[in-house]
């Protein structure tokens, strides 16, 4: 297993000189059947091909596949690995742009996440937006799972 690399961006400076560097890949995580199952039982969103592995198995995809509401909801937390923001005062999710859902997600596949500033605009002072293109991506999978962009915004 290979130690991902934390950044600690503590300024806007700090911020803007990370436009463009590829932060990642995270360490691979595990999507097996009870993190579907736990998280359709979260969202209420029970459809067959994610919780019914008999129906799933005789579809197109072979078997069960995560619901791509799963992998966008684990980027915080992989972004987490990549990045801490405690030299903030205050960080907080602003939303996504273009979030696009590219090939399906095997149940027992193992993800992992790289990212990417792509903007960093200071809104007032003190205050900035940062947009990071995220990239899901599965052992095995040539495709990435998902590309979004994250707004996140930043205070000192």
């Amino acid at each position: 297993m290979t130690q991902t690399t934390q950044r600690r961006p503590a300024s806007v400076q700090d911020l803007k000189d990370l436009l463009g560097v590829e932060l990642g890949p995270t360490e691979w995580h595990v999507v097996d059947q009870a993190k579907i199952d736990a998280f359709a039982d979260l969202t209420g969103d029970h459809q067959w091909i994610h919780v019914d592995p008999e129906r799933a198995a005789d579809s197109a995809f072979g078997s069960t596949i995560a619901h791509g509401l799963y992998s966008l909801s684990r980027t915080p937390a992989f972004l987490e690995e990549l990045m801490a923001f405690d030299g903030f005062a205050h960080s907080l999710n602003y939303g996504y742009d273009r979030v696009r859902f590219i090939h399906p997600l095997p149940v027992d596949s193992r993800i992992r996440l790289r990212a990417e500033l792509t903007k960093v605009e200071e809104t007032s002072p003190g205050q900035v937006n940062v947009v990071t293109r995220l990239t899901v991506e599965a052992d095995g999978i040539e495709k990435p799972i998902l590309v979004a962009d994250s707004i996140g915004r930043f205070s000192a």
